[in-house]
């Protein structure tokens, strides 16, 4: 074993070893700081520097007794060219909102060259259209602040898995419509130009269909999360409702209630095993897509279930760079180069 190491460490050396632009061996003993017996080796430059800013205050929601902020962090390809943008929502079941979740995904895409801006969002006992009014806020910033970030404010997607899914298509199936757009930079339109979900929510009045009886009937109660989010909770004279006591509600609150033909393109992505949200959400959105003519795409992956190891794999990361890529476009020449204070050390 030790035998094998050896080699394999003197392969990579010898890959490593310092040589000049000519191709020949440099004269290492002039380097300053040589020593005899010291390795001496050359960068092989692949990767380009990303810049992480944390903490950021995208929108602050004022109360009568509070000041709520939301937070994104952002990352930035550190380059002179003008970038499309993605905003990734997280999932935790309307509940929670850990926005600093999936690094494998948001670091790709940034690889790939997109500035990646990742959102907590107001979750339940807020109600809707709250994360939905958040989801918005977070692009209108992003485009208020494309030039300081180095965005094309033109070419932006937005990116979620699970009730983060349900927020990107929520986002993405309202373009147009103001009456959802509420906080800062009101100047500013919340369009997006390309959605990912990630085994997502697009109905909120079915969303355990095709799963079993003892499943389905979690979702006909009062205190399931998706009946908080449209109805609150039980409170005073009011004792709670299911989504199925208040349909009309439940779809004007859901991606698939706002389908007619505008929508920008769509990446729809579930695992066939999934025992949360069930895969026919994301089938019929895919459908009443198609329906209107929409730019849709639809991956039904076997053996994935709900938020599992399937999710982090090369493959499925890839897919959602390319589809990005395909939409949005590649970086281009003429941004302005973006600096980070302190950045440099």
């Amino acid at each position: 074993m030790k035998t094998i190491f050896k080699i394999s460490m003197a392969t990579a050396l010898l890959s490593l070893s310092a040589v000049s632009s000519s191709g020949a061996v440099a004269d290492d003993t002039q380097l300053l700081g040589y020593s005899k017996g010291a390795t001496v080796i050359s960068p092989k430059i692949e990767n380009g520097q990303i810049d992480t800013i944390g903490g950021i205050i995208y929108s602050q929601i004022k109360g009568l007794r509070h000041n709520r902020a939301l937070r994104m962090t952002v990352l930035i390809p550190r380059d002179n060219k003008l970038k499309p943008a993605i905003i990734y929502f997280p999932g935790g079941g309307f509940t929670s909102a850990d926005y600093e979740k999936y690094t494998e995904m948001r670091m790709a895409l940034a690889k790939a060259g997109f500035v990646v801006a990742a959102c907590e969002y107001r979750t339940v006992p807020n109600k809707f259209p709250a994360l939905l009014q958040d989801g918005k806020a977070a692009v209108r910033f992003l485009k208020e602040h494309a030039k300081e970030f180095g965005i094309d404010a033109e070419r932006i997607g937005v990116l979620g898995d699970s009730a983060g899914g349900y927020v990107s298509q929520m986002v993405g199936a309202t373009n147009g419509e103001k009456k959802w757009d509420a906080g800062d930079y009101l100047n500013q339109n919340s369009d997006v130009q390309a959605v990912v979900s990630i085994y997502g929510i697009s109905d909120l009045r079915n969303i355990g269909e095709g799963h079993p009886e003892n499943i389905r009937k979690v979702h006909d109660s009062a205190a399931v999360t998706e009946a908080l989010l449209i109805n609150g909770p039980a409170f005073r004279d009011f004792p709670g409702a299911s989504v199925l006591e208040t349909p009309e509600k439940a779809l004007d609150s859901s991606p698939i209630g706002h389908v007619d033909g505008t929508e920008p393109p769509f990446l729809l992505m579930h695992g066939a095993e999934d025992p949360l949200v069930s895969p026919v959400q994301s089938k019929q959105m895919y459908e009443a897509l198609k329906q209107k003519n929409v730019d849709a795409q639809y991956i039904l992956m076997r053996n994935a279930k709900h938020g599992d190891i399937s999710w982090y794999q090369p493959n499925v990361i890839n897919a959602v760079v390319e589809f990005f890529k395909a939409k949005l476009g590649e970086p281009k020449e003429g941004g302005v180069k973006t600096t980070v204070p302190g950045g440099n050390l």
